[in-house]
């Protein structure tokens, strides 16, 4: 069976008590922009990659919330894995699932998302076929980010 390639991080998201209080507390030790706010969160910018600080909104369940956004070169390829060795995919918008020790992953299609791998990295890889969606381009390109198209291979000259 064709298996996805792992690409790499792309979030990480942290259980906090209160958002405001985790906010101050990471802004006395770092710089950072404040991607955006929801209702219980709030998304810190790490260039293309990002930390959400999620509320943890009831204290007597576990903590489900939290996770790691791992970016995969085929999302559809995981979905199909995860049916083959019966695991459950949690009910909701994303392709979310709980390995066996209750670790929650979220996985995520490289080509859909701000993560941005050097292109060098990719070759490294065996990935440098790799692209972005026109959105995640745009979405790039919005912060600055100039994203090279597949044709413009990398030096392998390393």
């Amino acid at each position: 069976m064709k298996k996805a390639h792992a690409v790499g991080i792309n979030h990480v998201a942290l259980i906090v008590g209160d958002i405001d209080e985790a906010l101050a507390f990471y802004g006395k030790l770092f710089e950072f922009k404040l991607r955006g706010r929801s209702d219980g969160a709030a998304f810190i910018d790490l260039g293309d990659q990002f930390v959400a600080l999620m509320k943890h909104r009831d204290a007597t369940a576990p903590p489900r919330q939290q996770h790691f956004g791992l970016a995969v070169s085929d999302k559809a390829l995981v979905r199909q894995a995860l049916s083959a060795c019966d695991i459950e995919v949690l009910d909701n918008r994303f392709l979310d699932f709980l390995d066996p020790w209750g670790n929650r992953i979220q996985v995520v299609d490289y080509s859909e998302i701000q993560f941005l791998k050097a292109p060098q990295v990719l070759a490294y890889m065996d990935l440098d076929d790799l692209d972005k969606s026109p959105e995640a381009r745009q979405e790039l390109l919005e912060k600055g980010i100039a994203v090279p198209h597949t044709e413009e291979k990398p030096d392998r000259s390393y």
